[in-house]
């Protein structure tokens, strides 16, 4: 139970890491916790659509690693969410890495359909080198300038001699797949370019053992369950914040005033700052009053944060197997280990590393869930979404070799353009260090400070040490700060979940 003092918890944000936030401090026994939203939906990073009758997912779609070690995992079983399949033990066990043994198709830009067998060679070598990044743990300093260079310079190295023995068009289709598989990756860590991501950097996340999931009716499943839980009016909709009014003097007044862009003011003993680092970052010079510390504010311009969209496309029948769980693009001319493309304007769909297939069911028609990161995808937002069925229309034509296939309808994100995102997700770009994490995270005002009582708090994805860009990150973060708050009203331990911070 909160001591007596019954202290002002304010919330900005009602994504996935203020509602944890809330939740446990509800749970704790604070009385007066109030979540402030700019949107008029709770979720964030968290939101559910529709394509026809099928269910997809605009923002946040896995579970990665669903075993016990995961509390996103852990919440969606106890509150049903999930298939049979992913409760099993033999799911839980699986240890991927996060590369699931999705069944692929593959097609070639000349209009051909490939034998898959033909490019492991390609993915071996690609996913060997992922791995080797693993060894520059730690390390301040490497060879490399980083993750994209590194995977570069050996991927030429060791195909050079690996496939000597091969033909010119095999050797050359090994090599364009290798550009597929560096634009899979780019999504997979929201960037422009594997050259932007740190090579030390990109070692301190952590993978979970388990097979990636889904929720069968929708992630915003989850947020619901969440939502219901919390005291009714606890979330102001449609209000944004314009400055959070700090006390960095030590002074004795230690209230922090929440200044509302319709001129509300609150005051509050205490502020969790839940936004995207993409907000942080185009805003943080208005939104703090005094300025952040120098320190914190480097971390925030270190850090990387990019975008990575989804365009689903609904056909009326499959153009691919009926196992078929994952379709690559091979682009006949990037054997130069591209992943990024020239000309945006003109041939932004080259960023196109593939779809993923949904999983039919009596619910689903035949849909495919494209994906598309950095530049290109920051582009292709600004087309209207006629102008990007035309363009999935004659990509698939050209892949399939069938000029006949047309979509039935799209859906796209548009994450970039969202004003209170600025993009997806973050990353470990180039120069960024684990003390940068750790800077995101600490409160104001800062150690050292006269004044040590916990005015500002930081919870979000890119607070997580080595759970950033996910949603279990975000949840974990938002138990971080209010299990700070609830020690520091607490002279006893309080009752904590499993340590993920390790």
């Amino acid at each position: 139970m909160a001591a007596s003092t019954d202290p002002q918890v304010v919330i900005i944000g009602c994504g996935i890491s203020g509602i944890s936030a809330a939740h446990r401090l509800v749970k704790a026994g604070f009385q007066r916790v109030r979540i402030l939203e700019a949107t008029e939906r709770s979720g964030g990073r968290i939101k559910t659509g529709r394509l026809g009758n099928n269910i997809t997912e605009i923002g946040a779609s896995y579970i990665h690693g669903p075993s016990e070690e995961n509390p996103l995992f852990c919440l969606a079983r106890d509150y049903g969410l999930l298939d049979p399949q992913a409760l099993t033990q033999e799911n839980q066990a699986m240890d991927v890495d996060e590369y699931p043994p999705w069944v692929p198709n593959w097609f070639s830009s000349s209009g051909q359909r490939l034998n898959a067998e033909h490019v492991n060679p390609a993915l071996e070598l690609f996913h060997e080198l992922v791995a080797e990044t693993s060894q520059f743990k730690n390390q301040e300093e490497t060879q490399w300038a980083s993750v994209g260079h590194f995977i570069r310079s050996e991927a030429r190295q060791r195909a050079a001699e690996r496939w000597k023995d091969k033909d010119e068009t095999t050797r050359q289709l090994l090599q364009c797949a290798i550009s597929t598989m560096l634009k899979v990756e780019c999504c997979a860590n929201a960037t422009h370019t594997m050259d932007k991501i740190d090579l030390a950097g990109f070692c301190m996340y952590k993978s979970l053992a388990g097979l990636d999931c889904t929720f069968p009716s929708g992630f915003e499943g989850l947020i619901e369950n969440l939502m219901s839980e919390l005291p009714t009016g606890s979330v102001t909709y449609n209000r944004p914040v314009r400055c959070v009014h700090w006390n960095n003097t030590g002074s004795g007044v230690n209230m922090v005033t929440v200044e509302c862009d319709d001129g509300e003011r609150i005051t509050a003993d205490h502020v969790i700052i839940t936004v995207p680092l993409g907000y942080l970052k185009k805003h943080h010079s208005t939104l703090f009053c005094p300025p952040l510390p120098a320190h914190k504010l480097h971390s925030i311009q270190r850090l990387g944060f990019g975008t990575c969209n989804k365009i689903y496309v609904e056909f009326e029948s499959p153009w691919w197997d009926a196992d078929c769980e994952v379709i690559y693009l091979l682009w006949k001319d990037e054997e130069d280990f591209s992943d990024q493309v020239s000309d945006i304007s003109k041939s932004w769909m080259k960023k196109m590393a593939g779809f993923t297939v949904l999983k039919p069911s009596e619910r689903y028609s035949h849909v495919l869930c494209g994906w598309i990161a950095g530049h290109e995808s920051e582009y292709m937002e600004t087309l209207t979404e006629q102008e990007v069925r035309r363009s999935i229309t004659e990509l698939v034509c050209t892949f399939t070799g069938d000029p006949t296939i047309t979509p039935k309808r799209i859906l796209r994100s548009q994450w970039f353009h969202d004003p209170w995102t600025c993009g997806s997700y973050s990353h470990p770009a180039v120069g960024c260090s684990a003390q940068d994490l750790e800077n995101m995270m600490e409160p104001l005002p800062t150690k050292g400070s006269e004044s040590q009582t916990l005015q500002v708090l930081f919870a979000g994805e890119a607070t997580h040490p080595c759970y950033y860009s996910t949603v279990h990150g975000a949840v974990v973060s938002g138990w971080r700060e209010a299990d700070r708050l609830i020690s520091h009203y607490s002279s006893i331990s309080p009752c904590r979940q499993p340590d993920l911070t390790l």
